[in-house]
């Protein structure tokens, strides 16, 4: 773990003073050095802002997927239009747009006389290069196709004019290219040279070409990313010079590393080491809606886009009765209660809660509620019947035993795996749990070396990108998991004509019906088996940093789901006036102390010396 602007103690050499009182003013010496230590270190840190960070693998927007990964392209990368925290789409790149009468056909203003960080040109000739470059090239479409899969071409008439046109209408234009959700848009003449490559690679050429509010200026494998500033952005430079995002293997270090005041925000918190940061009162805990789910894939038979079979996964999860034998078999409330301390929502649709306008309640007569009796019955039927040890095997006398892999660093994770392995062994289940790093289990997860994973995702406020992943198109195109961006392998052609058709849906509430009707679909079919929806759950060091949340808390005190490159543009270091006048008069008031100590040993050493000749008279 490195240490981040960490000042060095200052070393003082004092002559020593044989009465025992001086020791007293060295004591204070050395506490007033250490003051202005920490003095220091406070002004260094009033320039840095040091958050945790998940993991970090790549910087290419073109196929990165990891949380921490989209947010860095969100403060590095420009894009068309941004989300207000509102959650409402407005100007970014684009300072203005308009739309034909038959709303095929987009054209966008793009704000003039911007530069990439290299100093060349940005023009609406990027923007063309970036959504051409993912509709030609299925490696560059692995992170974000699915949101460009209804354009029919993108031009540039000249530097500030971009139109898009698309095969039908489209709601959710505006939505496309927004920062950490959408398509960054990246340099033409940066990344020209790498199409041919571009599956492999990591654009890891410091400092990363770019413009947005950070420019990302360094990179450590598993310990943190380094981005600066960028004073001259056109929509207002940071209030901080750096910004460091640490990884940590683990959240108790994180949790120590933010109470030592090495970082200043941590998110991801588990209910526990939540409830334990409340009473510090130099850190403000909050909780943010939920805009985010956990869910257990099931591996019902991976394959390419061609339909060829692929991957190492568990033949009986083809079957849809062990599948609902499955979800029968997990408790999601008790879930909710035990591992999220109740601060969450029992798992059921698609899309989280979070956004009303999106939550899709389960109706009654479709929910598959916690009813062990009933999956028992349904492994029996799959042809799965429970021996005399408990255990069941199929016919061909194999153990019925399930991988189940969990993100190492996730203690999350680690508690549910551990309910569901004994409400598994109650139905005759083996589960095997498998902790592995996020990298190797979403490296499992392409090439369909698995039978269930522990998995999250979240969405803003068009779901597109996040139907998008259970769509046919996001299926691999061979079974080296090239191009595929899916989540679980799933592929319903009925589901891919309802994301077509939400697609071109502008009214809200046709297309809301047409997003329930594929959620319905997804919950029948047991390949994402929503766990729980947790309440995003995070601390901030208040007497470091300031302005990092906006929105107001609703009635429950949740704050709205909090936008990353938003948070790190907006936040201040707190005023440092205030701090520094009372450090300075706490140092004054110990230097008059020291001179006080001083005068008072001087006396002695008088008095001392005035005593020995007299008594040397007397003699």
């Amino acid at each position: 773990m490195a240490n981040i602007n960490r000042a060095p103690r200052a070393r003082t050499v004092r002559k020593r003073v044989t009465v025992g009182i001086a020791a007293v003013a060295l004591g204070l010496t050395t506490q007033v050095t250490g003051i202005s230590s920490v003095n220091a270190a406070s002004q260094d840190t009033s320039k840095t802002l040091a958050i945790d960070a998940g993991t970090l693998t790549t910087f290419n927007p073109f196929t990165a997927y990891f949380d921490s990964e989209l947010d860095i392209f969100g403060s590095i990368y420009p894009s068309l239009t941004q989300l207000n925290i509102s959650g409402n789409p407005g100007p970014s790149l684009a300072d203005s747009w308009q739309t034909s009468a038959d709303k095929l056909t987009w054209t966008f203003k793009i704000h003039p006389g911007l530069k990439w960080s290299d100093g060349q040109p940005l023009t609406a000739k990027d923007a063309a290069y970036t959504f051409n470059l993912i509709m030609s090239n299925p490696n560059a479409a692995k992170a974000n196709g699915s949101l460009v899969s209804n354009f029919a071409k993108v031009t540039a008439a000249d530097d500030t004019t971009l139109a898009i046109t698309t095969k039908s209408p489209q709601a959710n234009v505006l939505f496309v290219s927004i920062p950490v959700s959408g398509v960054p848009i990246v340099p033409e003449h940066i990344w020209k040279s790498h199409e041919k490559g571009i599956a492999d690679y990591k654009n890891m050429d410091f400092p990363v070409v770019g413009y947005g509010p950070w420019v990302l200026s360094g990179f450590v494998t598993d310990q943190y990313a380094t981005l600066m500033a960028n004073k001259s952005y056109f929509l207002g430079a940071p209030k901080y010079d750096k910004l460091i995002l640490q990884y940590f293997k683990n959240t108790d270090a994180a949790v120590a590393a933010l109470k030592s005041g090495q970082l200043q925000k941590i998110s991801a918190l588990t209910a526990t080491q939540y409830d334990a940061l409340k009473s510090d009162p130099t850190i403000k805990t909050y909780q943010t809606v939920a805009q985010r789910w956990l869910a257990i894939e099931v591996n019902s038979g991976a394959k390419t886009q061609a339909g060829k079979p692929m991957g190492t996964g568990n033949p009986a999860l083809a079957n849809q009765n062990v599948r609902i034998a499955i979800a029968r078999a997990i408790d999601r409330q008790t879930l909710v209660d035990k591992v999220l301390n109740g601060k969450g929502v029992a798992g059921g649709g698609y899309l989280p809660p979070g956004w009303a306008s999106l939550w899709w309640p389960v109706p009654a007569d479709q929910k598959l509620g916690f009813d062990l009796a009933q999956a028992n019955t349904l492994l029996d039927q799959a042809g799965y019947p429970k021996g005399s040890d408990g255990t069941r095997r199929g016919k061909d006398g194999k153990l019925l035993s399930i991988r189940l892999g969990i993100h190492s660093d996730s203690a999350n994770d680690a508690s549910v795996a551990a309910y569901v392995a004994g409400w598994f062994k109650q139905i005759g289940i083996k589960l095997v749990i498998e902790p592995m790093t996020p990298a190797k289990l979403n490296a499992n997860l392409a090439i369909g070396d698995w039978d269930m994973l522990m998995d999250g995702w979240g969405t803003g406020p068009d779901p597109s990108y996040l139907l998008g992943i259970q769509t046919c198109a996001s299926l691999p195109t061979d079974t080296k998991g090239t191009a595929g961006y899916t989540d679980a392998f799933y592929c319903n052609p009925n589901f891919d004509t309802l994301f077509n058709k939400q697609v071109t849906e502008f009214d809200p509430v046709a297309r809301k019906a047409t997003i329930d009707q594929m959620q319905a679909i997804l919950y029948k079919a047991n390949v994402d088996i929503i766990l729980y929806y947790a309440n995003g759950l995070s601390a901030v060091r208040q007497d470091k940093v300031s302005n990092f949340l906006y929105g107001q808390p609703d009635g429950q005190g949740f704050y709205p789901g909090q936008l990353s490159y938003l948070s790190w543009a907006g936040a201040k270091p707190v005023a440092a006036a205030a701090s520094t006048s009372s450090s300075s008069s706490t140092t004054w008031r110990n230097i008059a102390i020291i001179a006080a100590v001083l005068l008072l040993l001087l006396l002695i050493v008088l008095i001392a010396r005035r005593r020995s000749g007299s008594t040397s008279d007397k003699e």
